[in-house]
C-alpha cells in the first residue's frame, strides 16, 4: 500500500507567500476533495461543508483551529492553484492505493466545464474539458485530466489516461465518440 491521502497532498509545493498563510495547503486541497465527493460545487458550500464538520475534522486530524478555510480563502487558493500538480499527486494516491479486481467496471467519459468557452465570437470555440477514470466498484475518481478542446482531443487524452494507468483485466466503458474505425495516438 502507499501511503495515505494526505500526505500524498502534503509533497505539493505551496505556491503561497508564507505571511499571511492561515491553513496548510493540503487542508484546504483535501477540504476540497471531500466537499466535492459530498457534493458541494461552490466555495460558499464548500465553506459551509467545514463548518457543519468542523469539530469532527478537528478531532480526526489533529487540529487546532478556530475554524476551517472561508469561501474567499477556497477562491483565491484554487484560482492560483495548478491543476495538473494536484491532478497527479491524486492519480497516484489513487493507483498506489487502489486493489483492481479482474473484470472491474471502469467508466470514462469527458465533460465539457460550465462557462469556460473562450473566442465566443469566431467559428471555432474552445472550451475546457474534463476526462474522468472512474472505478465503479469502488466508487472513486481514479484518474482526471482537464485538456482545451482547441489543443487536443478527448480521443487522445483518454489514450494517454490508458496508457499511463496501465489497467489489466478491467472491462473499459465509453461514449460513442470513442467508436471510431481508426483511433490515432
Amino acid at each position: 500500500m502507499g501511503s495515505n491521502l494526505i500526505q500524498s497532498l502534503q509533497n505539493i509545493r505551496d505556491f503561497r507567500a508564507v505571511h499571511g498563510r492561515r491553513y496548510p495547503l493540503w487542508l484546504i486541497m483535501l477540504l476540497v476533495i471531500m466537499g466535492i465527493m459530498s457534493g458541494c460545487s461552490s466555495y460558499h458550500a464548500l465553506e459551509d461543508f467545514g463548518v457543519r464538520h468542523y469539530e469532527a475534522l478537528c478531532e480526526k486530524l489533529g487540529l487546532t483551529l478556530n475554524r476551517l478555510p472561508s469561501d474567499t480563502t477556497f477562491r483565491r487558493v484554487l484560482q492560483k492553484l495548478d491543476f495538473a500538480l494536484l491532478a497527479q499527486q491524486f492519480e497516484q494516491w489513487a493507483k498506489d492505493n487502489m486493489n483492481m479486481e479482474p473484470g472491474e467496471g471502469i467508466a470514462i467519459d469527458g465533460k465539457s466545464i460550465k462557462s469556460t468557452v473562450g473566442q465566443s465570437d469566431t467559428g471555432y470555440h474552445s472550451f475546457v474539458n474534463m476526462v474522468s477514470v472512474y472505478s465503479q466498484r469502488q466508487g472513486v475518481v481514479l484518474a482526471l485530466q482537464a485538456f482545451e478542446s482547441k489543443s487536443t482531443s478527448e480521443l487522445k487524452v483518454v489514450q494517454k489516461l490508458l496508457e499511463a494507468l496501465a489497467l489489466q483485466d478491467v472491462v473499459v466503458t465509453l461514449d460513442a465518440l470513442h467508436c471510431q474505425k481508426k483511433l490515432h495516438s
